[in-house]
């Protein structure tokens, strides 16, 4: 029995490796430039609180066998419509548990056609991206600046010179994690991803599961949203656009399978640093592209996923 355990935790091993020596390597190749810092290492998790975000939801979504493809656009869609409800006068905490709450009923509502109508996720949520990004230029086709000295409040926030973003990200991880292990509806959720007739045989609550799944989804995509406001004081219809393939590949870089059932919330978090640790070195490299961070985590998914298939096949082997 020990061998299994061995092999499923490969994919997590190889991610935090990998997360530890590209870390490690950018300390000593800007040693000059401080990267070894307190404040550049805060910065990992602040700079990509809204990918991580957004990441947390897709590892559920993942983990349950399916595939969310709207939280780019929910986010754009998301911070938009926080900044319009701020302009005209609706207090920003207000509006922030407004929009949480339609992020979570959009994403019921995605869940809801997925198990009802057997429909593959990947076309419902296709359709979700397009209509949650249609909705928000729909508001506003321009940039709508935020403006409140509350959001002020918000952003400016630090505890232990740790940002308010940062901060946020972590809360929602922690709650994640707690979901994912420590409780009957991850449990359930690994169990749909494992098989989800397996788990239709032992009684398990599949449909209302899956509807919760995406519901949850929903909700961290609009939380991601709220956070991306924070940056830059404003809301864009346009925001996020193609994110929701970076938060898949932060995912299953983090050792998550695409087929479902094994993953660890932790994981996304190595995942999202992986992409951070490869941005802020482009930066402090200062000459090449940001594009190379591109090529780098394409590299890295198809490396991750070729060792999940290894792994399943080792796995499969030995039956």
């Amino acid at each position: 029995m020990r061998l299994p355990l061995a092999r499923k935790h490969i994919p997590l091993a190889a991610t935090t490796a990998v997360c530890v020596l590209l870390y490690v390597a950018a300390c000593a190749g800007y040693r000059d430039d401080n990267f070894f810092s307190w404040p550049v290492f805060v910065n990992l998790f602040g700079d990509n609180a809204f990918l991580g975000l957004a990441a947390i939801g897709a590892t559920f979504v993942i983990l349950s066998g399916g595939i969310d493809l709207s939280c780019g656009a929910v986010i754009g869609c998301t911070s938009i419509a926080a900044a319009a409800l701020v302009a005209r006068g609706v207090h920003p905490l207000v509006a922030f548990g407004l929009l949480l709450a339609a992020g979570s009923a959009f994403g019921s509502g995605m869940g809801v056609v997925i198990h009802v109508f057997r429909l593959p996720p990947f076309l419902v949520t296709l359709a979700g991206m397009f209509l949650a990004r249609g909705l928000g230029f729909v508001i506003s086709l321009q940039a709508i600046t935020i403006r409140h000295p509350a959001y002020e409040r918000i952003i400016d926030f630090r505890l232990g010179g740790i940002s308010s973003p940062a901060l946020i990200f972590a809360a929602a991880l922690l709650i994640a994690i707690f979901l994912a292990h420590l409780t009957r509806f991850g449990r359930t959720v690994y169990a749909i991803g494992g098989s989800e007739s397996a788990a239709l045989l032992m009684g398990l609550p599949v449909g209302r599961t899956k509807v919760q799944v995406y519901a949850l989804s929903g909700l961290c995509s609009a939380a991601a949203g709220l956070v991306y406001t924070l940056y830059t004081s404003s809301g864009y219809a346009s925001a996020a656009t193609g994110l929701e393939l970076d938060a898949i590949a932060a995912v299953v870089i983090g050792g998550t399978l695409l087929s479902g059932g094994v993953g660890y919330v932790f994981g996304t978090l190595v995942g999202v640093l992986i992409y951070g640790i490869i941005q802020t070195a482009l930066v402090f490299q200062g000459t090449l592209s940001s594009w190379w961070t591109r090529i780098a985590v394409g590299a890295l998914l198809l490396a991750f996923i070729l060792l999940q298939k290894l792994v399943q096949r080792g796995a499969a082997g030995r039956r």
